[in-house]
């Protein structure tokens, strides 16, 4: 009795402790500070500006281990103003028309002049630039739309407009620019009077943009006559698109004032000019070649180049800020471009691909019903719904003020490695088509300049290894920022807030995600405004979120600083996260597009394939846990019955492959926003006549087959049959007709270009320009 008393009093003491406030962090929090800050990684002050650069979205709520569906569900669809849409189809349109990806990379190594003045004088180089000062004041939706239909198109194109609209000089000069700055440089911008470049990457320095050795020098020196206060820069930059025909450099260095003449610091920081490259000492370099691709980049350089210090951007008080800058502007123009312009060409490769394979015929069968082909054409379709999907919603967010820093790298992310995996499955499938390059080739210059893409705007290497869970962990999660901060002022109430919500949020991720793991997510509660159809996969989604909460925590616990250099774990705690984000984007687009019966295959070969990628993402870090005996207690928990999601299922991807075959309302949505010339004289609209052609010819050559089986025509080919079976009026002659269209339009779909013994060197001469007319 006594022993039982004893005990009743500890627990009511340790409640006590627990529970009350001052006692909880006299006792306990005090102690776990002094070893929380001992554990504490250390944190540069570039890491700690890109930590608190952009904000948090919806990346936080997937982070929570419960996500709120309905307030995913309440984000409002994006839409285009009646002048954006016009935009879109008519001046967008108009420049789709006059470039191609093989007069750009084999007849002028660049746009066509009449493309690039078209370009400067439509305002495409200013969509993102206010109208105040002559911009067109796009939504960050419609710079997404412009992006995507440029890039079904032509690459070259997509990529000298969606640079100037994202980072670069622009979106810099809108966030930090003084007035002076913007009244005289964005109208300049918007007109296309300055062509914008901006200059990070240093040939030492590339993924560790925050090391780049560039340097500038505060000192006095003699400009236009006066002696003034500015800085002597040197630099060294590669890579930079744009570069070798701009007139206006964007440039990021480190800043130093060793005489202190602004004030105490030696070392300012990283600091963003603009500086005209007519600048005496600045020098632009030649062109690089990224793969062919033909795009102006190239390198530029200056040694002890003086200038104002009123070039920073911002004005000098703005001296020292440029990677906060640089990391806020980033997280908003990654979520833009590339996801837009892999989206664009990934559009390009599913329609054109999925009619040729319909138009192709083998053993008398079109080969898109074989089951070999119908694998990676599924996977065309569904990666595309979800690309789609999660560039949509990105943009959106953007356009609601978000500046998702997590969400960007996730999209920029996998969308370019989808991209790259969907091209090279278009590839397999066209075969000796998609290889031999010419006018006729919709496909070859997309596969070829594919690596750009990965490589650019953080690599993807480094992307996924370093920044998608490594911010995510810190940025989405709702106390370890708190913690941290709370730690480094030695804040012992905010820290034992923060802490002891911690432990209840920990707790809690446990419990639901060993009971949805064990329940099958049975008993998730989900809105009354998701569709039924989709209900499961909420479901399931609400576990996996659970169970990456948990698994981030008890990483973050075990390992401690040590988890930033464990990067197999967390690049793959990330793709758990990027799993999540992709499908959420994915439902939303279902409900958004009115929950269409017919999309269905593509919803849910979707999400499937993303259940089954984070459970095995997820498998994966367990599995593989530095601290084994962890690692075994959070299979445990989260996987307790063993991984149940399966990749989607054969016959699922058979009804996805089907829809990209045949004409439909669900293979216009799928691409939807792309640039589809109907002209027979262009490859894509001589594809398109041709599905339409073949599809119409096949109950014909059916009957024909049934004829011959019979014994009632006979014939050596397709022509002699044809020609037999209206003989015997077993056909029409508009049927004969339409043979004869489709017979035509598929050679001319199979044809590739043959050039001469150079390969046309010799007869690349430029297309006639237009006359003017005599005044």
């Amino acid at each position: 009795m006594n022993s039982l008393a004893v005990l009743a009093a500890v627990l009511v003491a340790c409640g006590v402790v627990l529970t009350v406030a001052p006692l909880r962090r006299l006792f306990i929090s005090r102690l776990l500070l002094r070893w929380y800050r001992g554990r504490l990684p250390a944190m540069s002050q570039t890491e700690r500006e890109a930590i608190d650069a952009g904000t948090v979205w919806w990346d936080a709520e997937l982070f929570s281990g419960r996500p709120d569906w309905a307030k995913l569900l309440a984000v409002p669809q994006p839409k285009l103003t009646a002048e954006e849409q016009s935009f879109l189809d008519n001046e967008t349109e108009q420049l789709c028309a006059m470039v191609s990806d093989w007069e750009t990379t084999e007849i002028y190594q660049d746009l066509p002049p009449q493309a690039w003045q078209f370009i400067k004088d439509k305002g495409f180089l200013g969509m993102i630039i206010p109208k105040r000062y002559g911009g067109r004041e796009f939504s960050a939706t419609m710079h997404s739309q412009v992006i995507q239909k440029l890039a079904s198109r032509c690459g070259v194109a997509a990529v000298h407009v969606m640079v100037p609209n994202s980072l670069g000089p622009a979106e810099l000069l809108l966030n930090y620019g003084t007035e002076e700055q913007k009244n005289h440089y964005l109208p300049r911008l918007a007109k296309g009077l300055e062509i914008p470049c901006f200059g990070l990457t240093s040939p030492h320095a590339g993924s560790d943009a925050a090391a780049i050795p560039d340097f500038g020098i505060v000192c006095k020196g003699s400009w236009e006559g006066k002696e003034i206060l500015g800085m002597r820069v040197t630099w060294e930059k590669r890579y930079i698109t744009l570069g070798p025909i701009s007139t206006l450099l964007g440039l990021a260095f480190r800043l130093r004032d060793p005489d202190h003449l602004l004030g105490k610091q030696v070392d300012v920081g990283i600091t963003c000019a603009l500086v005209p490259s007519h600048t005496p000492g600045v020098n632009i370099g030649r062109r690089h070649n990224p793969l062919n691709a033909v795009f102006q980049n190239g390198p530029n350089w200056g040694k002890d180049v003086f200038m104002p210090l009123d070039w920073i951007i911002g004005g000098p008080k703005m001296a020292g800020q440029g990677w906060r800058m640089l990391m806020e502007c980033l997280a908003a123009g990654r979520s833009i471009s590339l996801p837009s312009s892999s989206t664009g060409y990934c559009k390009l490769a599913a329609r054109a691909t999925g009619a040729y394979a319909r138009v192709r015929s083998q053993f008398k069968t079109p080969i898109g019903k074989f089951e070999g082909i119908e694998e990676p054409l599924a996977r065309i379709g569904a990666n595309l719904y979800t690309m789609d999907a999660a560039r949509a919603m990105t943009a959106g967010a953007v356009d609601l003020g978000e500046k998702p820093s997590v969400i960007s790298a996730i999209v920029k992310y996998h969308l370019t490695e989808r991209g790259r995996a969907l091209v090279n499955d278009a590839m397999d499938i066209l075969g000796g088509k998609g290889i031999c390059l010419g006018p006729n080739n919709f496909i070859g210059r997309s596969y070829q300049q594919l690596p750009i893409a990965i490589t650019v705007e953080g690599a993807n290497i480094l992307t996924r290894n370093l920044i998608v869970f490594g911010q995510g962990a810190i940025r989405c999660h709702p106390y370890v920022l708190r913690e941290m901060q709370a730690a480094r002022d030695g804040d012992l109430a905010a820290f034992d807030r923060a802490l002891f919500g911690h432990v209840r949020h920990v707790v809690a991720n446990e419990a639901r995600a060993f009971f949805t793991a064990i329940t099958g997510s049975r008993f998730v509660s989900v809105p009354s405004a998701a569709a039924p159809q989709a209900r499961r996969y909420y479901q399931h989604l609400t576990r996996m979120s659970s169970a990456l909460a948990y698994a981030a925590d008890i990483s973050m616990l075990a390992l401690g600083g040590s988890l930033k250099r464990r990067e197999r774990i967390s690049a793959r705690l990330g793709d758990v996260l990027s799993m999540l984000y992709l499908a959420s984007a994915t439902l939303k687009r279902f409900e958004d597009e009115g929950r269409q019966e017919a999309d269905l295959p593509l919803l849910r070969w979707s999400l499937e394939d993303a259940l089954a990628r984070a459970a095995d993402a997820l498998h994966g870090a367990l599995a593989n846990f530095p601290v084994p005996f962890v690692g075994a207690l959070l299979r445990l928990a989260i996987f307790p019955l063993g991984r149940r999601f399966a990749p989607p299922s054969d016959a699922l991807g058979h009804a996805v492959a089907r829809l990209l075959i045949a004409p439909s309302s669900t293979r216009d949505r799928l691409c939807a926003g792309m640039y589809l010339p109907r002209a027979e004289s262009d490859p894509l609209g001589c594809l398109e006549a041709a599905l339409d052609a073949a599809i119409r010819a096949e109950a014909v050559e059916a009957r024909i087959r049934a004829a011959q089986k019979s014994g009632l025509v006979g014939g050596s080919g397709p022509e002699e049959l044809a020609q037999g079976a209206f003989a015997a009026k077993i056909i029409s002659g508009e049927e004969l007709s339409l043979l004869k269209r489709a017979a035509q339009l598929r050679d001319e779909v199979i044809r590739v270009d043959d050039f001469p013994q150079d390969l046309g060197r010799s007869e690349a001469i430029r297309p006639a320009q237009p006359q003017r007319a005599a005044a």
